[in-house]
């Protein structure tokens, strides 16, 4: 299955983004993971089907207030077959 490595940035930190990305993420049966990172952005690895990883991305630009997305970062990278769920990383 393919696996993006996805970058989002905006104000996505302190916002409840990476509980959103979650939530979302599991509504689609990815597996992965997503994490802050120092710079502001936040960071994660989804794996699972084209067309469900193409609506997680979709929903993620749709986050609401007070979450604002300026840009989404996809690239593909190696899929990880032992994951088993999609967790927050702190």
């Amino acid at each position: 299955m393919p696996r993006y490595d996805i970058t989002v940035t905006g104000r996505v930190q302190g916002v409840g983004f990476r509980y959103f990305a979650q939530l979302e993420a599991k509504q689609r049966e990815l597996t992965g993971w997503v994490k802050n990172e120092d710079d502001g952005s936040v960071r994660m690895e989804a794996e699972g089907k084209e067309e469900a990883l193409n609506n997680f991305i979709r929903a993620l630009a749709q986050a609401r207030y007070p979450a604002e997305v300026d840009d989404i970062i996809p690239l593909t990278i190696e899929s990880v077959e032992t994951e088993s769920d999609f967790r927050i990383i702190h």
